[in-house]
Parts: C-alpha cells; structure tokens; sequence
C-alpha cells in the first residue's frame, strides 16, 4: 500500500469522527441552547422583529469567550445559525488530531497516532457544552508544534514566531484555562528543545539569540493576557456566601474555593473521557484506543524504532512531560473558584488523555500501517456508538420542536425544568431548553449567559427576575417573579403543580410534549 492509501485512510477517519454531529437533529450538550440563543442575539442585535434590540447590549471589553461567539456569528451570515455551529464543531474535531499531528511531526515523531484522539474529542466537556474550552485545544496543541518550529526551523523561524503570535492570542479569545496550560508548556519546550545552533554556541547570548524568534511570538498573546486579567480583577466582586455564580470570599481564599479529594479526581480521570450515554457504550470507543495505545507500547518497547524523537534523553521527555502538566492541572487545581472558574481541574483530564496517547514509543516504520489502520477503526467504532446514542437523543429532545410551534413571537419565557436529565445521556442536557424556544421566536428568557463577564453581551437594564438558580425551579415564586413573563416552560412536573389556580383563572396549557408543557397568558 501507498502513502496515498494511508492518507485517504486518515481523511476517512477524520470523516466518521465528526459523523455523530451530522446524523441528529438535536446535540446532546447541555449549554448550547445558551451558546446558540446568545450567538442568535449578537448576530440580529438590531432586529425588530425580536426582544433584542431592547434588552441586550453589546459588551464592548476583552473576555476570552470571544472566539466562538464571533466565528459562529460570522459563519452565520453564511448559513442557518445551527448549520454554522455544527460546522465549527466539525472544525473541532477535526483540529484535534490535525493540530496532535502538528506537535507531533514538529517533534519528529509518527503522526498516526493523532488519530487515537478522535473519540476523546467526546466526553464530559463536551456533554457540558464547554464548546469554547473544546475549540481552544486545538490551538493550544498547534501553538506548541509552531513554537517547535520557531526554535528549530532555522530557515523560517520568523513565519513560524508570527503564527504562534497569532494562535497564542487566538487561544486566549477561545478560553483561558488552555491559555494557562500554555503557560507551562511552552517554558517546558524551550527548556528541552534543541536548537541546531547550540552546537557552536559559546555563551548565554549566543544561545539566546536563536530562541529570540519563538519568545516574540508569545509576547501578543501574554500582553492581552496581563491586559484581561487588570480588567477582569479590578472589576468589584460581587460576595454572597452560599448564592450560585456568586464570588463566597476572597478569589483564592479558602471559602471559595471548591476542591475534589485525590481519590474522587482519581477514580473521575477515566469516566470523564467517555460519560456521554447512559448505557455506556460510548466507553467502547476509548476502551479501543486505549487497546491500540497499549499495543503500540509493547511494540516500541519491544521493537523501538532508533530514530525517534532526536536530540538525546531531555527531548524525548518532552511529549511525557506534557502529559504530567496536564495531569499535574487535573490533580492539583481546585474544582471551582467561585464566582471567576468553575468545572476547573476535571477539564484537563481530556487534555492529558489526548497527549497521553500521542506519547506512546515510536515503532518500526513497517508497524505503523497496522497501527493507523486500527486508529481508524477506533474512529469507526466512535460513528456508529455516538451516532446511534445521538439519533436516540434527538428522537427525545423533539419535544422542543413541539413546543416552538406553540410559542408566540418575541416571547419572554421562564424556564421551569424540575426534570432536566434524559432517558439517553447521562447530563442534564435538558436544563436550558427554555433557550431553545426563545431562540426560535427571536425571545428571552428568565436565566441567560448574558449575566456572566465573559459574555460577549450584556442587559441593558435590570436582568428581568428569576430564582437563584437555573438549578433551583423550585424557588419559583408567581407572585414577585411570574408577571414578567408569558411563556413557561415546565417541564417534569404538570403546571398544575406549579401554578396551582392560577393556571384556570390566567394561565393555559399550550402545548404538550414529552415531559415538557409550554404554558401560556390567556
């Protein structure tokens, strides 16, 4: 076979691995209702036909969600808004094991097994909808094999030192926390990587001067950084012990910061990589890239190939020494600082388990097709799992559509979820489907991602009332926070439990479907 035949196996791979976010109508992720409604009212922020215009604003300052917002605002003036956030997912996907790739060529190693990273592009962070988080690992792998290149690459180090400027200060619009990881890594790499001048080098300024092209090339991205964070600490915290999303003390005292036990982040490094459906089958497709990893490492202890990873003992530590950073976040970051970060440290098991498969030993050249081939069977394996688990979930989740025939223009509609969780993945993916129907009908809702400050849009007045808690319908009180509103979206518990006479006497069940009722001002 061909080195053709091996690329046109590697593009199918990449093919199936993005197939299960084209075969549903409705994606198993539960902030993207959120996402989708805010992008929705950044790209029509002057329509009239919708609620926009008079309650939201554009937030005009630096926050590190930026990226997804815009690109998929972007996208969209091309294409229907869930069309263009399907294809930044794909490019997601994709750049997983194109960017593992990179790194891995920029160190002189095979690329094939950037592959085995496909299926641990799913996972916890993605059922969460952490799209920004997911969308800058990618380019924190492509800044570290571009930062490669601009120590080693003698002939093009000032074009390589201009990418990585481009890539770190994209990374920081996309999410801050790949941003940190890169604040380790790239030291990590320009203390173990090789430049060809060092061989002659005599002096600290002679083994400087090589390097001077990749440390320009952070400089951007780490002045938008020190610029982000003056503006994002001397904002006033706001303090309430106890309240969600609310700072409990001191950014970095001890009450708010939330920790998991070593054991708990022990036992959670494996179940986070593959948690999506509830029948567990989505661990099938991991399990298989964990059997190939293994098999590549028996391998290439065994039959080890002579020229991997030059440059002595200290540059072939540098791929494991990624994975330790990486596990070193995982295990040693708190869970939550309050009011700033939350869902911190479990994010970076995904990033150590991508780095920690492209690390195993490099084999004989005569093994690797064997082991692209497999690669790709993992990728094949992932469609049809995901792309059935996803089916199913959209087959439930179209009691929103339902529902969005109900719902009037320019509604603003409460969102009452008692019951957020699905018989089909594991996450409570129904929780923002409030945000679906607002969407839809060019509304609002009574929880939005506007309240945060990494929000690209801001209320222009007072946010209109709500409970505590998108998590606490419970605290629903007609009497101070329902007038506001003339939707409801309950879903879980029938209104009449919610509304009691009031829903004879003002109020009026739409619409029913599945376990959701939309109810509406008579």
């Amino acid at each position: 076979m061909s080195a053709r035949t091996d690329r046109l196996v590697y593009a199918a791979a990449l093919v199936l691995g993005v197939l299960p976010l084209w075969v549903s109508s409705h994606l198993p992720m539960v902030d993207l209702p959120q996402h989708l409604h805010l992008i929705s009212v950044l790209h029509r922020l002057d329509d009239p036909t919708t609620l926009y215009p008079q309650l939201f604003a554009a937030r005009h300052e630096l926050t590190p969600y930026l990226g997804y917002y815009y690109a998929v605002s972007a996208l969209n003036w091309l294409l229907p808004l869930d069309l263009a956030n399907r294809l930044f997912l794909s490019a997601y996907v994709v750049g997983l094991p194109l960017s593992l790739a990179f790194l891995l060529r920029g160190l002189g190693r095979p690329t094939w097994p950037s592959l085995l990273s496909l299926p641990l592009a799913y996972g916890d962070s993605f059922g969460w909808g952490f799209i920004n988080y997911l969308a800058a690992l990618p380019l924190a792998l492509l800044c570290c094999g571009l930062f490669l290149r601009a120590l080693a690459d003698t002939g093009r180090r000032r074009a390589w030192a201009i990418g990585l400027a481009a890539c770190l200060v994209s990374v920081l619009l996309f999410h801050v926390q790949a941003f940190a990881f890169l604040g380790l890594a790239l030291p990590w790499l320009l203390l173990t990587t090789p430049v060809p001048e060092d061989a002659g080098a005599k002096g600290l300024k002679s083994r400087l001067q090589p390097r001077l092209p990749a440390l320009l090339g952070v400089v951007p991205g780490v002045a938008l950084f020190l610029s982000w964070v003056v503006l994002r600490l001397g904002q006033p915290a706001e303090v309430e012990t106890g309240a969600p999303w609310k700072a409990w003390g001191p950014m970095l005292s001890s009450q708010n910061l939330s920790w998991k036990s070593f054991a708990q982040n022990r036992t959670e490094l494996i179940e986070v990589l593959a948690n999506l459906l509830r029948d567990g089958s989505d661990r099938w497709p991991v399990y298989a890239v964990g059997a190939v990893a293994a098999c590549a490492l028996v391998l290439g202890l065994v039959r080890a190939a002579d020229t991997a990873d030059s440059g002595g003992l200290v540059a072939r530590l540098r791929l494991p020494g990624l994975v330790v950073l990486a596990l070193g976040f995982f295990f040693l970051l708190p869970f939550d600082i309050r009011g700033y970060i939350y869902y911190l440290n479990t994010r970076y098991a995904q990033l150590a388990a991508v780095l920690a498969v492209a690390s195993v030993p490099v084999t004989l050249p005569s093994l690797r097709r064997p082991l692209l081939w497999a690669s790709a069977g993992c990728a094949l394996l992932l469609a049809l799992v995901l792309g059935r688990g996803f089916r199913a979930f959209s087959r439930e989740a179209s009691e929103w559509d339902a529902l969005i025939e109900a719902t009037a223009q320019k509604p603003r509609v409460m969102g009452l979820i008692f019951a957020s969780g699905s018989r089909v993945v594991r996450h409570p993916v129904f929780l923002h489907g409030a945000s679906e129907l607002a969407r839809a009908r060019g509304g609002s809702t009574n929880f939005s991602f506007a309240l945060t400050p990494h929000s690209p849009l801001r209320y222009r007045g007072t946010p209109p009332p709500t409970f505590a808690s998108e998590w606490r319908p419970h605290d629903f009180d007609y009497a101070t926070q329902g007038p506001a509103y003339d939707h409801f979206l309950v879903r879980g518990v029938h209104p009449s439990r919610v509304f009691g006479a009031r829903l004879q006497q003002e109020l009026a069940v739409a619409a029913q479907s599945g376990e959701s009722w939309l109810v509406r001002r008579r």
